[in-house]
């Protein structure tokens, strides 16, 4: 029995609500269902975690069906969460995945005082360079994901209008911080995702072309102390190459012409990677 399924709430009952796509007719009882489900984004069972639990939260504000004061309450617990107790390793990575839900209902029709909108920014980045727990899908428990899930919360403070260019580049810096965590090779996408961010970051403007390219120089640059050749440094490559060539792929092939900025630095760190 999970103990984490909300009162007068049942597995069979979630499961019918899932299959119905999360509707729930009572106003009341869906700002309230909201609020209690996110206990679950921390159960082992990962059809209730990922499935049911994000889903819902997912499904609701998309579809702007929770009110300004809920998603405060998500904003909130949420955000205690990613400071809480790790246990098993899944709460803080959905934590991430669900405020990146938030951090977009905001982003789609703003709701959060400037205030609450920065210090979301600087929970949000306090908590992604600090992530330690590479692990990402496992066959029997699912997702954990860490590093993607905070990517995309990044990248939905990245699209936000009332973000400035400072936050922007305190967006990159953090993701920066997780190119290429020493002795760990990304193996679950998260290289891409960490892109998509830093992508949206320069389309905004967050620098000009000699701060773009002296930050991938950087980028590029083998850590101090790590062998070449050795696994360690062969994963710092892995990292920072499948890094620079998302970048290099999606500003080369994509519409957008504002992230042409990133190119010159692009070029040359792609060239100088050893």
């Amino acid at each position: 029995m999970d103990f984490c399924i909300p009162a007068g709430w049942d597995r069979t009952k979630l499961d019918v609500l899932k299959a119905a796509e999360f509707g729930i007719v009572s106003d009341r009882e869906r700002q309230a269902f909201a609020k209690a489900i996110t206990a679950c984004l921390a159960s082992p069972d990962p059809e209730l975690r990922d499935g049911i639990a994000y889903e819902a939260l997912m499904t609701m504000l998309r579809a702007k069906q929770l009110s300004a004061e809920t998603m405060k309450a998500l904003l909130v617990d949420l955000t205690a969460k990613l400071e809480g107790p790790e246990r098993d390793g899944f709460v803080q990575p959905f934590a991430a995945l669900a405020l990146s839900e938030v951090a977009r209902a905001d982003r789609v029709e703003a709701f959060l005082t400037e205030g609450e909108l920065i210090a979301l920014l600087v929970d949000a980045q306090r908590w992604f360079i600090n992530v330690k727990d590479y692990r990402g899908f496992d066959e029997k428990e699912g997702w954990r994901h860490g590093v993607a899930h905070g990517a995309d919360l990044l990248m939905q403070l990245a699209l936000n209008p009332r973000i400035d260019a400072e936050g922007l580049r305190v967006i990159v810096s953090a993701v920066g911080v997780q190119v290429a965590p020493k002795g760990h090779a990304y193996v679950f996408g998260e290289s891409e995702r960490l892109a998509r961010p830093v992508l949206f970051a320069a389309a905004r403007g967050a620098m000009d072309d000699a701060k773009w390219t002296e930050w991938l120089k950087a980028i590029a640059t083998p850590p101090e102390g790590v062998e070449p050749y050795r696994e360690a440094w062969l994963a710092w490559r892995h990292n920072t190459t499948a890094l620079l060539q998302a970048l290099y792929v999606n500003v080369t092939l994509g519409e957008d012409k504002a992230d042409d900025v990133m190119l010159p630095g692009l070029e040359a760190a792609l060239k100088e990677m050893p």
